[in-house]
């Protein structure tokens, strides 16, 4: 079943939206050489107390901390410690939620630690957050699951190879239903698989978050003995970016943009939705 949610409902999603925006800017700027995993995630302690809402991933099946936070070859749910001391030329992908009244917020990016960063990184991260945007722009009344997989996948396939050779849309991992609870119904695959279908149609009140994660090699990821840290099979760097978006009579609304996506959709001709709590 998918939860269709309310203007009122999407209002509520709005505000958690906004507190995740709040954490990735935070964590954004904290997120520098010689700094620790473990000193992100107590930045974003901070930013969820502040706003007085909740973290919906401290706790969820057992997850020991606030954020995620996977480094170069960590694909998904990096685990923050103190062992783990950011260097110059990592890569970081921070992913972040939070609760308001009941309803949550979900967002992920990818940040480059200090600078001499490879050009293929640069483009990886590019190549990963615009094949979210072109997912997202998918989001249209009358529209089916699959549309947003496809917009995503083909965006991928139509860019340039990079130095390794190809760019592995990982498998096991993404996007999902988002509301009520952080991950509902319906799981979105990044890419398209006939035997998934076409899934459920696109209407107003439908909210999904969307995140295309990419590597510079293999789609095929192995889990560390702590049940969570999410590798490459061979050791390839990968990115990750999300936002949680809600589809409203007047279109998508970015949840998770301090903008609710205006600038980004226009891009892709399309307007975004008003937000609700201009």
């Amino acid at each position: 079943m998918v939860e269709i949610k309310t203007p009122d409902q999407i209002a509520k999603m709005r505000e958690a939206g906004l507190v995740v925006a709040a954490i990735h800017a935070a964590t954004r700027e904290a997120a520098v050489p010689g700094a620790t995993t473990k000193d992100l995630d107590e930045v974003a302690r901070k930013v969820l107390a502040e706003h007085g809402a909740k973290s919906n991933f401290l706790g969820y099946g057992g997850f020991p901390a606030t954020i995620c936070t996977s480094v170069n070859e960590v694909v998904v749910h990096g685990i923050p410690d103190t062992k783990t001391v950011l260097k110059d030329g990592d890569i970081i992908s921070i992913d972040a939620g939070a609760i308001v009244d009941g309803w949550h917020g979900d967002a992920a990016f990818t940040a480059f630690v200090g600078t001499g960063h490879a050009p293929e990184l640069i483009e990886l991260s590019r190549v990963t957050e615009e094949s979210m945007w072109a997912g997202i722009a998918a989001v249209k009344n009358g529209n089916r699951l699959v549309d947003i997989s496809k917009a995503i996948e083909g965006y991928i396939r139509r860019q340039p190879r990079p130095a390794s050779g190809k760019y592995g849309i990982i498998e096991d991992y993404g996007g999902h239903g988002i509301g009520s609870e952080m991950h509902m119904d319906p799981h979105l695959l990044n890419y398209v698989s006939r035997k998934r279908g076409k899934g459920p149609k696109l209407v107003p009140g439908f909210c999904i978050a969307i995140e295309p994660m990419v590597s510079l090699g293999t789609a095929r990821t192995h889990v560390l003995a702590d049940d969570w840290t999410v590798l490459t099979d061979d050791k390839t760097w990968s990115s990750h970016w999300e936002h949680s978006v809600a589809l409203t009579e007047q279109g998508p609304l970015v949840l998770t943009a301090v903008d609710g996506g205006r600038a980004k959709l226009a891009e892709y001709g399309v307007t975004a939705a008003p937000d609700p709590l201009a």
